[in-house]
């Protein structure tokens, strides 16, 4: 729900501020705005679950930033395989035509580690922080987290490549953005990716609801991978000629089968190791 009229807000709001924006994208000014809304509405929706930051998963600022660091560590430590793997197939192929210095280099790893540690500041109290305990309110734990990935996995291909300058807008024109953002929902080009994003939403939900106040390590987790897969980018070129060019998705070059499988293996490893008897 909060979803939904964050998007009918988004068309309306970018209705009215379009012709501020020249010939700007239609698409990318109503995801922002999009984006922007969905971030506002933590507090009010915090407000209405009367829920504290400890309900939410947070702990004291010293555990949150000890739980970051092991989380991102623990993030950049899982997905090192599958970099490793794509490397070995010849998926990701070393881009030679970057110039390789050293402040090149710390300049691509600071700007991953920024934005890896941006959207997972970001999308985490949202996602694995108010979205899931209302949803865990309503229903079982495992409910709740499957629910949740599922709107995690589906806000990350909202969207469409139809371009369409703002100062051209017109009603029409944004219910029209907004009606293929759905259905792209349904593209089989963006299938396997979905699924990716999906295991990925739970399994930061299982990190989640691992302890009552993990969502420090929550967003360790997602800013470390976020952090190898901006890093793959700027370092790598996906070669989709490959014969295993199909274990990854053309979304980032690197979520896809084997992004899927690595997790749920891992995700069945750690459910396994749990109803052991200690």
């Amino acid at each position: 729900m909060v979803l939904l009229l964050a998007i009918l807000s988004a068309c309306a709001l970018g209705f009215i501020i379009a012709p501020l924006f020249g010939n700007a994208s239609l698409y990318k000014l109503l995801n922002k705005i999009t984006l922007v809304l969905l971030m506002l509405s933590l507090f009010p929706a915090m407000h209405a679950l009367k829920a504290t930051p400890a309900a939410l998963g947070f702990g004291s600022r010293a555990v949150i930033a000890k739980q970051i660091r092991l989380g991102f560590t623990f993030g950049v430590v899982s997905l090192t395989p599958v970099m490793l793997v794509l490397y070995g197939l010849g998926v990701s192929v070393i881009d030679t035509s970057q110039p390789w210095t050293l402040s090149w280099l710390g300049e691509k790893a600071a700007a991953a580690f920024g934005s890896g540690l941006l959207i997972a500041c970001l999308e985490e109290p949202l996602f694995r922080g108010v979205l899931l305990l209302s949803l865990m309110r309503q229903w079982s734990k495992t409910t709740a987290i499957v629910v949740s990935a599922m709107y995690y996995a589906g806000l990350h291909f909202l969207t469409t490549k139809t371009h369409i300058p703002a100062s051209d807008m017109t009603w029409t024109h944004a219910l029209q953005l907004m009606t293929e953002a759905w259905l792209n929902l349904i593209n089989p080009d963006v299938s396997t990716a979905l699924l990716a994003l999906f295991v990925v939403g739970i399994a930061l939900a299982v990190i989640r609801t691992s302890g009552p106040y993990h969502l420090g390590i929550s967003i360790g987790c997602h800013a470390g991978w976020v952090f190898m897969i901006k890093l793959n980018k700027a370092f790598c070129n996906t070669d989709f000629q490959s014969n295993y060019a199909f274990l990854v998705n053309s979304y980032d070059g690197v979520i896809g089968w084997l992004v899927a499988i690595w997790l749920m293996l891992g995700l069945g490893i750690y459910l396994y190791r749990k109803r052991l008897p200690t």
